[in-house]
């Protein structure tokens, strides 16, 4: 990067840095360092759910998804319009009516206090893995387009945003959140408008859509259907997106720390659920706008020669491997692709006839067959052959003016400093309350609760960047690799909390074990599916755990023995 990119980076990080110190002027106790004092406006806790949600995988791989893919990604949440319904109406008034700080608290109240900790360390086991996925993610990625050290960038960027979430806790992730999410939508629409801007002087925005979307990457809507079945492999339809969505989107959103942490910051009941609301209403127009980024950014490369592989890195080591020859005959034939594409978009930008881009899919076609074989030959050699993560942002490397690359990098760190404040802050409140207090009681001052509080923050950062430090591989784009690993625990710890909602006659006991049964059989069918013994895509396991944890523990409660009188909460 050049020195004023460097500028504007440092810069931007520092003030960030800098507000959330100023923030952290929370009481020092329990409450006001994990929830605020519970004096959050709405307007603050939805930004703080969004910021908590959108972490550097978002703005990073969607777009890379979307130019892959198309994007039929955005189906992925269509269940939070009715998730967020769902958690009004039951999650947060039985939250609130408690004053409990995590959500686990209400599991020993309705059952026992072994199911409480189950479902506690299910959320801390998933939630510790995917913060350190969202350290690295970003790291990874701009150690290679960037050639830092893999290391000092997990290091810095989990490292410094240690300093305001431990000095100042909820206070000082939702204020920093807010100012975060400015920064970062400032940042996309600017890289949105450059990427317009790139294209020929008589190619407009509609008419890179039109593009796009004659090239199958506008498929908002896909059924799942294939000849006359519908596909359970397949990963993003609106059948999939509607119901395996809704399950993992109410399960992270109603009984996932990080976001609950959030909706319990509110100062009241109904700004709590006003802003669970909005964000339901402006979460898919958001995901959409990122997706519809990288749509435009495939219609930038139809009119300008992309990568044969967006990650140089490994395009380097492939040019100095035995495979050297075969690059260079995928790049001169790529070459000859780009040529016919520009004499066809030469054409359409005249007389804006389709008839050119139904001949411009066919040489689409042969340039998706060549980046295959490039992903081959990748693989071949040891390399990382998914680079769906590398797209965007190599796009605002080679593309984005000086000052402006320094401002999306920024983005980037804001991203993952807006999700990982949160989870720790999360972790924490869940390890203090639900095992540190809990098992070992013993009268502390509100002083030590807090310092204690401050330690366990720290303690999980470690935590997570140590995870980001022996992460690799991750396979899947960054953005499924997290969302996969939710899937695999929070139908499990929905189905808990439905039980704990909706069947008041099914006891601790019951729901214990019928969760283990099933949170084993999540495991084994993702192993399946992972190896092709079975077609079932992720989304589906967040409603199979769900229902099976209150099919199982209803069966499980008609043993003799189990017939104990309901507990009332």
């Amino acid at each position: 990067m050049s020195t004023p990119d460097w500028i504007v980076l440092i810069t931007t990080l520092t003030v960030i840095i800098i507000f959330g110190v100023y923030k952290s002027k929370s009481a020092k106790s329990l409450e006001g360092y994990f929830l605020s004092n519970r004096s959050m406006p709405w307007w603050v806790v939805l930004l703080s759910i969004m910021g908590t949600q959108a972490s550097a995988v978002t703005f990073l791989a969607a777009p890379g998804q979307a130019y892959t893919d198309g994007m039929r990604f955005v189906q992925y949440y269509f269940g939070l319009p009715l998730a967020a319904i769902v958690i009004c109406i039951t999650f947060i008034p039985a939250f609130s009516k408690l004053k409990i700080f995590t959500a686990y608290e209400y599991l020993e109240t309705r059952f026992d206090g072994k199911t409480r900790t189950l479902t506690s360390l299910l959320f801390l086991l998933q939630r510790g893995l995917s913060t350190g996925i969202s350290i690295f993610a970003p790291s990874l990625i701009l150690s290679a387009l960037l050639g830092w050290n893999i290391y000092w960038t997990n290091l810095v960027m989990g490292g410094l945003l240690i300093i305001y979430t431990v000095t100042g806790g909820a206070r000082a992730v939702a204020y920093t959140q807010t100012l975060q999410l400015f920064i970062i939508f400032s940042g996309m629409f600017i890289a949105g408008v450059y990427v317009v801007q790139g294209l020929p002087q008589n190619v407009g925005f509609f008419d890179a859509l039109e593009v796009g979307g004659k090239l199958d990457k506008l498929n908002v809507i896909t059924t799942g259907f294939k000849d006359g079945s519908f596909d359970w492999s397949d990963r993003y339809n609106i059948i999939s997106g509607t119901i395996g969505g809704f399950f993992l989107l109410l399960s992270y959103f109603g009984t996932d720390q990080s976001q609950v942490g959030r909706f319990m910051t509110a100062k009241s009941t109904t700004e709590s659920k006003l802003g669970v609301l909005m964000n339901g209403i402006v979460k898919i127009p958001m995901q959409f706008f990122i997706l519809l980024i990288g749509v435009l950014v495939f219609s930038f490369y139809q009119f300008t020669k992309p990568p044969v592989f967006f990650n140089d890195k490994e395009l380097q080591r492939l040019e100095t491997s035995v495979y050297k020859d075969s690059l260079s005959r995928i790049k001169e034939q790529a070459g000859q692709l780009q040529q016919q594409k520009e004499v066809l978009l030469t054409a359409y930008a005249q007389d804006k006839q389709p008839v050119h881009l139904e001949q411009l899919k066919a040489v689409q076609s042969q340039t998706d067959t060549l980046r295959n074989e490039v992903k081959s030959l990748v693989k071949k050699n040891g390399g990382d052959d998914n680079d769906t993560n590398y797209i965007f942002l190599r796009f605002v490397i080679d593309y984005l003016p000086v000052g402006l690359i320094g401002l999306l990098i920024a983005v980037i760190f804001l991203a993952s400093w807006g999700s990982i404040a949160a989870a720790l802050n999360s972790l924490a409140s869940s390890t203090v309350i639900d095992l540190h207090k809990r098992y070992k009681p013993k009268d502390c001052t509100d002083t030590q609760d807090y310092n204690m509080s401050r330690w366990y923050s720290f303690g999980w950062g470690v935590f997570c960047i140590a995870v980001a430090m022996f992460a690799s591989n991750i396979g899947n784009s960054l953005i499924e690799a997290v969302n996969i690993l939710g899937s695999l625990f929070y139908g499990t710890i929905l189905g808990i909390f439905l039980v704990a909602f909706y069947c008041k006659k099914i006891k601790g006991n019951a729901v214990f074990y019928a969760a283990l049964i099933v949170e084993a059989a999540i495991i084994v069918l993702f192993i399946l599916s992972k190896n092709g013994t079975i077609g079932l895509g992720f989304l589906w396991l967040n409603a199979i755990g769900a229902l099976g944890v209150v099919i199982i523990s209803w069966l499980l409660q008609q043993f003799p023995g189990n017939k104990i009188s309901p507990v009332k909460v």
